[in-house]
């Protein structure tokens, strides 16, 4: 049984049951809308914890009436109870939701392009696609092959090699264009207009979309089917942070929640893409475009699709936001790796950067849970660090010993470092 009835626009609240992607009323946006009371009566949560570990075992809250086509290894990511970052920062109760480790390709967006892609099949869509800088790109990419179905992907020409391949190798076929995400999004929605196939950011964002709730979901069910005080999220278009506010806020309305409480959502940016951090920190929700220069390129999207509502939550939840320069993304990076043993993206880098300004200035509770979201792999942005082992020693005792004092590392130089 499906409890989802369509689409509803965010603005006006008309509902939408045909294939329509914008409010015709209004021309907003459109979000999925579910029979809530239908499923309060059947969804427990002894039930889900009967149920695989993936992303559908939330089903009832997630826009696909079928079978699920793929995403049967996707989700159920670790959240790891991160005491040596914690004592680092200050945080008494910090987390890291790790989607660094995601199926199929390492990031959260395997969740997206599971419903995405699920719903195309539903909808007998044989050709999918997607604007993307790059994890976007690998799991359609990925879940596209798995499915049986043609992926056009289209990405900025400066995108990582790794992310690059890691769409290749799959056999999709990959457009490289001369432009920033904003231009290469311009396209594809025009391509949409023009082609009869599934965009999964454009005319399958409303489905697509939906699969970020997941994040939300397993945070609460992980903790204990307790919502977290703060959760600390990258964002790009301001999907993600979005919906991790609206899965925490649905799990509340359904009684699936130990606690009621409002969890404070706070947002990171790199600074050289800050547009939804420099409208909260202004004050208002006027998300003003911007040009990405940035080496946080999963981020840079100038105009991001959901920006105004990523900075109405953020205000109205209680939340803040910050950004991360470029070298700060880097620290980043070599901190989480370091203390924690993850090895994130430059999202990553710039999410822990942006916890530890927060943490400083006193804005994240000392001794209530905290949840870092990290959303994709460090494997893929190898580029953004300049880390050598220094010159070759030869096989000799003596050679070894003479390294350890050149470094640093004598005994006593590593029993300081620890205290």
């Amino acid at each position: 049984m499906t409890y989802f009835t369509g689409l509803r626009c965010r603005h006006c609240g008309t509902l939408y049951t045909s294939g329509i992607t914008y409010c015709e009323r209004c021309l907003g946006p459109l979000e999925a809308d579910y029979v809530y009371s239908a499923i309060e009566r059947v969804l427990t949560r002894s039930l889900i914890e009967k149920r695989d570990r993936n992303i559908w075992r939330y089903r009832e809250l997630l826009p696909v009436s079928e079978t699920p086509a793929i995403g049967h290894t996707t989700g159920c990511t670790p959240l790891i109870r991160a005491k040596n970052l914690g004592r680092a920062l200050g945080l008494e109760k910090l987390y890291i939701k790790n989607d660094a480790v995601n199926s199929p390709t390492l990031s959260f967006k395997d969740r997206v392009v599971a419903v995405a892609l699920s719903k195309a099949k539903e909808l007998g869509l044989g050709t999918v696609g997607c604007a993307s800088t790059g994890n976007l790109a690998n799991s359609v990419a990925a879940n596209a092959a798995a499915a049986g179905l043609t992926a056009y992907i289209l990405i900025p020409s400066n995108l990582e090699r790794a992310k690059v391949l890691g769409t290749l190798v799959y056999g999709a076929r990959v457009v490289s264009v001369d432009g920033n995400y904003d231009q290469v999004n311009r396209l594809c929605s025009q391509l949409a207009d023009q082609y009869d196939w599934g965009f999964v950011n454009v005319n399958l964002r409303p489905y697509y979309a939906e699969g970020s709730k997941t994040f939300g979901y397993e945070i609460a069910e992980d903790l204990g089917w307790r919502a977290p005080a703060a959760v600390v999220v990258p964002m790009a278009g301001g999907s993600l942070i979005s919906k991790i506010h609206k899965g925490l806020e649905e799990f509340g309305r359904l009684g699936l929640l130990r606690t009621t409480h409002e969890t404070s959502i706070f947002g990171a940016q790199a600074a050289g893409c800050n547009p939804i951090v420099a409208a909260v920190k202004r004050g208002d929700t006027d998300v003003r475009p911007v040009k990405p220069q940035t080496i946080a390129k999963s981020l840079a999207i100038g105009n991001p699709a959901d920006g105004y509502w990523a900075a109405n939550i953020i205000q109205r939840s209680g939340g803040g936001a910050d950004d991360a320069t470029e070298d700060e993304i880097r620290q980043g990076i070599e901190l989480l790796a370091s203390t924690e043993g993850i090895f994130a993206e430059t999202a990553g880098g710039v999410t822990v950067a942006v916890t530890q300004k927060l943490a400083a200035a006193g804005k994240l509770p000392v001794d209530e849970t905290v949840v870092i979201a990290i959303t994709g792999n460090g494997l893929k942005t190898t580029e953004a660090l300049s880390l050598e082992p220094g010159l070759a020693i030869a096989p000799k005792l003596s050679d070894f010993d003479r390294h350890l004092a050149e470094q640093g590392w004598t005994e006593d130089a590593l029993v300081e470092e620890v205290r």
